[in-house]
């Protein structure tokens, strides 16, 4: 493994060699200039699998190199470092995702030995690799299957973080491609929604999801089943209706269906989306904000339409035992869910220390991939048996 240094600080390249070599990682490379780093990925883009770069460097800084690595198509690991205001990192910890580089984290300095083998662990992980990535589809194709069976439910737990009890799931949609393999959703739910396909998908999502709903409940499993919904569901006058059927025909209780509505979805007409938001309240169909604080008008949502459960986005999640800033924010829509008399929802628990100060603050429910990953329904009940004995050795 290569890694590649570029700091003007002198001694933080020589500090920051040592700590890799210490932490098994022989081969390091260190420039002073970024323009000199550029010039060796020009040469071979993809020559390190990983990057350790300062902010604050004369000539190039680290925003203008970032742009650089977006340029080259960098496929590396990268990690910000810098002596700059902590809001100043995040920023750029924010951009360089934006631009769909692999960050595995920000780091202030002086750099720590615990802080930076904190962050390398992730890098050291098995990457989740989807067989077609990066792979473009058509219209027809995802037409052929939505109709052709091809589409399959994951469903990830969400857990009590007082009693550690699964109290429900979320379905997360997945293409069966005959030739490609597994489909990430990222490939295909952008092209739903600018083909006028997504209305049609999410109905096969949610009647598959109310199903196994029932298989689960017959199994006695009462767990809650949430299904994201896209801004096409709610232009529909007929989806309130629509839900309320599958719900019927499934034999399920209509309080064990969740729809998750994300805030940003809500802006496009909010007028028809109030209509219909309150409609699946009056058949007692449970609504969800989604990634709370990531849009424009959370407020004024949380204001107007009858959501019973409010999920925190996970950027402000992860790491918020440890960020200041984000403790504030995360802090600030826990107490408005609260107020607002919502079930709070974190999303993105990737860790130990993340699911501690959950559990300290009083949030409801948990979920990520500390917790577990997406998985077939018929994987569940196993999971939940190893869930419970893991859960009693905290």
């Amino acid at each position: 493994m290569k890694v590649l240094l570029v700091d003007d600080d002198r001694f933080a390249l020589k500090l920051h060699t040592r700590l890799l070599v210490n932490f098994g990682f022989g081969n390091v490379v260190a420039h002073e200039h970024a323009t000199d780093a550029v010039a060796l990925l020009e040469c071979d883009t993809q020559a390190f699998d990983l990057i350790l770069c300062d902010l604050q460097m004369p000539g190039m800084d680290g925003v203008e190199f970032i742009r650089q690595l977006v340029r080259l198509s960098y496929a590396g690991a990268l990690v910000l470092v810098s002596g700059e205001d902590a809001r100043i990192l995040q920023t750029a910890e924010k951009l360089s995702k934006a631009h769909r580089l692999n960050v595995l984290g920000a780091l202030k300095k002086p750099v720590s030995p615990e802080q930076l083998q904190q962050v390398l662990k992730y890098h050291q992980r098995p990457a989740a690799k989807w067989p077609s990535a990066g792979k473009t589809y058509s219209r027809e194709a995802l037409s052929q299957a939505i109709s052709g069976d091809e589409l399959v439910n994951y469903y990830q737990p969400k857990v009590n973080l007082v009693s550690g009890i699964v109290t429900g799931v979320e379905t997360l949609v997945r293409w069966r491609h005959p030739v490609d393999g597994l489909v990430c959703p990222d490939q295909f739910i952008g092209l739903a929604e600018e083909t006028g396909l997504i209305d049609d998908l999410t109905r096969v999502v949610l009647s598959g999801a109310l199903r196994q709903a029932r298989i689960w409940q017959d199994a006695g499993l009462q767990l809650c089943v949430a299904v994201n919904v896209s801004m096409d569901n709610l232009i529909s006058l007929d989806f309130p209706d629509f839900v309320a059927q599958k719900v019927l025909e499934a034999g399920v209780p209509p309080t064990s269906l969740i729809l998750e509505v994300t805030e940003s979805q809500l802006m496009s007409d909010p007028l028809m989306a109030l209509d219909i938001l309150t409609r699946l309240r009056l058949k007692r169909i449970s609504l969800s904000i989604d990634d709370f604080g990531t849009g424009h008008s959370s407020l004024a949502q949380l204001r107007d339409i009858p959501f019973d459960e409010l999920k925190v986005d996970k950027s402000f999640v992860h790491g918020v035992g440890r960020d200041p800033s984000l403790r504030t924010l995360f802090d600030a829509s826990l107490g408005m869910g609260r107020q607002l008399g919502m079930k709070t929802v974190a999303e993105g628990v990737e860790d130990r220390e993340d699911w501690d100060f959950l559990r300290s603050a009083g949030c409801d429910t948990a979920q990520g991939y500390f917790i577990a990953k997406p998985m077939m329904a018929a994987a569940l009940p196993c999971w939940i048996e190893e869930w419970e004995e893991r859960y009693d050795n905290f």
